[in-house]
């Protein structure tokens, strides 16, 4: 397989998690917020188990980091990804997020974590 070949892979892979909605409006949260696993699961109203999976694919390609705050783990957008750059032209196509994250604090769910 020529080095053409298997970037055309990697991306393919990439773009094949990204072909899930939750993970993709994920990347569009994590452009500009960093959050925890428990803001997921309010703002998908979903199960921690199945937000842990999607967050552990997204990490396990390189696309997200993670950082510990004391007890918590919190995620970012790997920036220093190679991918970073195809994501960040991808997400500057998708509609802003933050609206997500004004209910949560609305809610008082916003890091509910700390």
């Amino acid at each position: 397989m020529t080095a053409v070949s298997m970037e055309i892979e990697k991306a393919a892979v990439i773009l094949k998690l990204l072909g899930d909605k939750t993970r993709l409006t994920m990347m569009k949260i994590l452009e500009q917020n960093d959050c925890c696993v428990c803001e997921f699961v309010a703002i998908f109203n979903t199960s921690q188990p199945a937000i842990s999976q999607h967050v552990r694919k997204l990490k396990d390609v390189g696309l997200v980091k993670e950082s510990r705050r004391g007890q918590w783990i919190i995620y970012s957008l790997n920036t220093t990804s190679e991918f970073y750059p195809l994501i960040k032209s991808l997400l500057e196509q998708i509609p802003d997020q933050g609206f997500r994250l004004k209910e949560l604090e609305a809610q008082g769910l916003r890091i509910s974590c700390e």
